[in-house]
């Protein structure tokens, strides 16, 4: 029984995506190939747990994972790659999660195969780099690392500012226009398997930030707007909408004034539940 191309995992930051496809080409080579036999070269009982497996309807535990990396025929590097998606995947808290992303994007062949995901990644998880960006709407703003640390709050490092400002210009989201950095708006996205953690990391980040301001802030340069209220779970969903307006709204304010941007302001509007769902109480 002959075997099927060897696929790249470096190019993929779902296990389950990664082995999917791997499946299905060694289908192609080989109609004979079955879960069955995939079963027994990875030394698990189940046939049906492969296809569990790629469905989400089950994990991968750290002894078949072991077995799989065998019956995937992958290297030692790649072996270790593989079990990092299957941690960013199956991880519990963010923080593991968080973890297993900083061992993928530190991958040289992840960084070769997919440039764009770790440099979105480390804009959405990091407070400053957006903040520089906007920074950059200055007329006076210099793209040198020392001014930039020096200008937001709470001070960053160069080291930091260095960083960020290499990433937005990688990612195009600042370019040289007329001798000067400037902001760019471009299309770029990053994959579901860590956009939603990257966001989880933007929003926790941007509220700290919140919570520093009640008192490390003057009172003039902050505003603060909070209230509770009671209502049917029917409304909820009508408030989201409000709440989206409310930024598409002030967006368009501040596109409005931004050829006389002076300072970065975070706007933070924010919904949360505060008890449970009498839907789902017992």
């Amino acid at each position: 029984m002959r075997r099927g191309p060897k696929l790249d995992v470096f190019q993929y930051l779902s296990f389950r995506a990664y082995l999917g496809d791997w499946y299905a080409a060694q289908k192609r080579a080989d109609t004979r190939f079955s879960h069955r036999l995939f079963a027994r070269r990875a030394g698990v009982q189940s046939p049906s747990l492969f296809n569990e497996i790629v469905a989400g309807k089950r994990n991968l535990t750290a002894t078949n994972r072991d077995g799989f990396v065998r019956a995937l025929t992958l290297n030692r590097e790649e072996g270790a790659f593989f079990a990092d998606l299957v941690e960013l995947d199956q991880s519990r808290t963010e923080e593991d999660k968080n973890a297993a992303w900083e061992r993928v994007a530190a991958s040289r062949r992840f960084r070769s195969a997919r440039p764009i995901e770790g440099g979105m990644f480390a804009y959405l998880s990091n407070w400053y780099y957006p903040a520089t960006r906007e920074l950059a709407l200055r007329d006076d703003f210099v793209a040198d690392p020392e001014w930039i640390a020096a200008r937001l709050q709470p001070q960053i490092s160069k080291s930091q500012a260095r960083d960020a400002l290499r990433t937005l210009l990688a990612l195009g989201m600042l370019q040289e226009i007329d001798g000067q950095i400037r902001p760019v708006d471009v299309s770029l996205a990053t994959a579901n398997e860590v956009a939603g953690l990257a966001l989880h990391n933007y929003h926790r980040q941007m509220l700290q930030r919140a919570q520093d301001s009640i008192v490390g802030t003057l009172a003039p340069e902050r505003h603060l707007l909070g209230v509770t209220v009671a209502v049917p779970t029917s409304l909820v969903g009508r408030l989201k909408a409000e709440l989206d307006g409310v930024q598409e709204r002030l967006l368009h304010l501040c596109d409005e004034h931004s050829s006389k941007a002076e300072r970065v302001y975070q706007l933070q509007l924010c919904l949360f539940p505060l008890s449970s769902d009498p839907a789902v109480e017992s």
